[in-house]
């Protein structure tokens, strides 16, 4: 009976060394390689007609975005992000130069870029006490946009009419800008683990850029000559989308005076709100 008894937990101690490579199979074979995601937010902008970074007037913004893991901490995330950006000098009740302005505009900003994410806990979707992390990211990215004004009803491409004498040779020093530029995307987040499938989260990113025509506003106001008349005389859309101050009461675009502060470039910032689609793939344990 003895003996009975030995053989059976000598098989019973080699079924569990057996089993022990399966279990570890199980755990180790789905790997989480990373993550595809869309997500919906509001976006918005801090430059010459929003000097004191306040967050008062937030447009649409939208993302989808495609992460690859490297381990439970760090990924790279490739995004296609667009946002709509959009102030007016009506709200600028504190600086009463700024609201006699009278400026405004709006763009639509379409967005590509590269970022690594780094969590601060393990990170391991579907898994209880590893389904969750604050993170940082940072990265780089080019972005396009295009400033427009309504007057009159009628939309302008600021960019298009050289508000401030941009190519004119009455100013050699003003070049037409770019509808590109370049975004240093810099930000926090949080994600949260439903299953090992799926992922939800909120992250805030803020961009600095290299341009300082976001808003079409920077430099000084410049003389009127630069705007063309219209074909039966009247005052080009251009120089009155320069300066609107006229439609508050006196004009104060008077050629030289300051318009922008064209030593600090524009910025914006989104606040996105996301799922993502764990992309899995299983893999065989090496032997040893």
């Amino acid at each position: 009976m003895k003996s009975y008894f030995a053989d059976m937990f000598q098989r019973l101690v080699a079924t569990v060394f057996l089993l022990i490579p399966l279990i570890t199979f199980a755990q180790n074979a789905i790997v989480q390689e990373g993550e595809f995601g869309v997500g919906i937010g509001a976006g918005h902008y801090f430059g010459d007609l929003n000097t004191r970074a306040k967050v008062n007037r937030p447009k649409i913004a939208a993302g989808i975005f495609f992460r690859k893991n490297f381990g439970n901490y760090i990924a790279l995330r490739l995004s296609a992000n667009y946002a709509r950006v959009g102030y007016s000098d009506i709200y600028n009740n504190y600086n009463e130069y700024m609201y006699r302005r009278n400026l405004s505009f709006n763009s639509n900003i379409w967005e590509l870029a590269l970022q690594g994410d780094f969590n601060f806990f393990k990170f391991l979707p579907g898994e209880p006490g590893y389904n969750f992390t604050p993170y940082i990211t940072f990265g780089a990215g080019v972005f396009n946009y295009d400033p427009f004004a309504y007057l009159d009803g009628q939309k302008y491409n600021l960019r298009n009419l050289a508000t401030e004498g941009q190519g004119n040779s009455l100013y050699p020093d003003r070049k037409p800008y770019s509808s590109m530029a370049v975004c240093i995307p810099f930000g926090v987040g949080f994600k949260y683990s439903i299953n090992e499938r799926m992922n939800i989260g909120f992250e805030v990113v803020h961009r600095f850029t290299t341009t300082d025509y976001l808003d079409d506003v920077s430099k000084t106001y410049v003389d009127p000559a630069v705007f063309p008349k219209q074909l039966d005389g009247s005052i080009s859309p251009a120089q009155r989308l320069s300066d609107r101050s006229y439609e508050l009461g006196e004009p104060i675009g008077i050629p030289g005076r300051q318009r922008g502060n064209s030593q600090q470039k524009d910025q914006f910032a989104t606040a996105i709100f996301y799922v993502t689609f764990n992309l899995q793939s299983y893999r065989c344990p090496t032997a040893n």
